[in-house]
């Protein structure tokens, strides 16, 4: 595909990066030249000079025959202008932006092709507020993914010395769990992947990835680790965009305290949530969370636009009692590094955004896209089409598919029924398809898998 994408920020970089490993025809455009120099220097992409809304620079990225337009800088305004000038002058067919204000996302009818032409919206703090309640919702667990509207969800959790399935064949697990079906789609072990059989024997430290349907999630993973107790006192460093609308969620069920050291921001807050208790303070004062009782707390949510004091009132919470610490972290080379020790979740916003574009860059019917690992695995939820003649998945058992290597079928969603991927399990035409795939250089092949052939027309 021909991608233009404008924004050669910490987004755009990254979505630049895993397009380009695909063998796509990228140009970035920027007006910041330094770092458009660095991303050349690493990836074999185009890159111009330039406002990206200016119709003079589309057309020397190419916009002429664009199949797509990827707008993900850092202002509202100029991805909105630019979609409009891609679908005025080139008639571009997708064009995706990223618009953070709320003040143009809740009103109706303006995002449409008569008015403002953005076929897809992203909403970064959106997507990332989503994924850490997600996390809230399943105390335990590193990373919670859903799928078919929600029906089937994949978890990530660390397997605990001394938990039931520790030392056990993965084969055990039907044995054990008769009433509950699920599948291990991938397991990490220092950090390498290994591609799950029945006689592969979990360990301790493992990062296991299962998939089952929604209602058995907790009875899985309880037979990989300690189940945590529910989380109901959330504290909060940071009133931005993320922990405004993540309070404004877990309030009514949750006890929560947001800390923001602007005090025009903590009136803000204070108007709009009804049950939070907004501090006027800094997240990295000792006083502070004493005196707030941190030792009390079930998760600490580091939340700030600052990657430094995110992490250092992380380690002070968590040093002080508090039960979990969960911390967003924008620099990406800092997530490896700090997860796993005094900090249990480090969420990297780029990658959960990531997710949200591939989904519309993939070819065949692909509905939903997750980025894994830190780009290292995908999962995808794929539709099937076709018949026998025309499909290379219809008609037959997920046994019989010529998957290719690297990639694993979880689960098979028809209509409400979810279907756990056994051997014997009949891909129909319709499903919807939720596979993992461990090496991204066989996306093609899996993409090729749900592609309709000619025979179908």
């Amino acid at each position: 595909m021909k991608i233009i994408i404008l924004g050669a920020g910490q987004v755009g970089g990254t979505l630049a990066e895993h397009l380009a490993r695909e063998e796509n025809d990228i140009t970035v455009v920027d007006t910041d030249g330094e770092r458009l120099r660095e991303l050349h220097t690493r990836l074999d992409i185009r890159t111009v000079t330039g406002a990206g809304s200016y119709p003079m620079v589309l057309r020397q990225a190419g916009g002429e025959d664009a199949d797509m337009l990827i707008a993900v800088t850092n202002s509202d305004e100029v991805n909105m202008i630019a979609c409009q000038v891609a679908h005025t002058l080139f008639r571009t067919p997708t064009k995706i932006a990223r618009v953070r204000a709320t003040a143009y996302l809740t009103r109706k009818g303006l995002f449409a092709h008569e008015a403002v032409p953005i076929d897809v919206l992203i909403s970064p703090e959106q997507v990332v507020t989503d994924h850490i309640r997600r996390l809230i919702e399943h105390p335990g667990a590193l990373q919670v993914l859903e799928f078919a509207g929600g029906l089937v969800q994949l978890v990530a959790v660390k397997a605990f010395y001394g938990g039931p399935l520790v030392g056990q064949e993965l084969g055990f697990l039907r044995r054990h769990m008769p009433s509950v079906d699920t599948r291990v789609a991938a397991i990490y072990r220092q950090n390498r992947p290994i591609i799950p059989r029945g006689d592969t024997v979990i360990e301790a430290d493992d990062e296991v990835f299962f998939i089952a349907a929604r209602r058995d999630i907790r009875a899985v993973m309880s037979e990989l680790r300690r189940l945590d107790r529910d989380f109901r006192r959330v504290m909060i460093a940071g009133g931005g965009n993320i922990g405004e609308r993540l309070a404004e969620h877990l309030e009514h069920s949750h006890q929560v305290k947001i800390i923001e050291h602007n005090l025009e921001r903590c009136t803000q807050l204070s108007e709009r949530l009804d049950r939070t208790v907004v501090l006027h303070g800094s997240a990295t004062a000792k006083r502070l969370l004493e005196e707030e009782n941190i030792e009390d707390c079930d998760i600490f949510c580091a939340l700030t636009n600052d990657d430094e004091v995110n992490i250092m009132s992380s380690m002070l919470a968590k040093r002080m009692g508090a039960k979990k610490v969960l911390t967003l972290i924008n620099n990406a080379a800092y997530v490896d590094l700090v997860q796993g020790g005094e900090i249990d979740i480090a969420i990297s916003p780029q990658q959960a955004t990531i997710g949200s574009l591939l989904t519309h860059v993939r070819r065949g019917d692909i509905v939903n896209v997750h980025s894994l690992r830190r780009g290292a695995a995908e999962a995808i939820e794929a539709i099937a089409h076709g018949d026998t003649q025309s499909s290379k998945v219809v008609g037959r058992p997920i046994g019989e598919i010529d998957l290719p290597q690297g990639a694993t079928i979880g689960a098979v969603v028809r209509g409400k029924e979810v279907l756990i991927a056994h051997d014997d399990v009949v891909v129909a035409s319709g499903d919807h398809v939720i596979l993992f795939v461990i090496d991204k250089r066989r996306l093609r092949d899996v993409e090729r898998l749900f592609q309709v052939g000619l025979t179908f027309f």
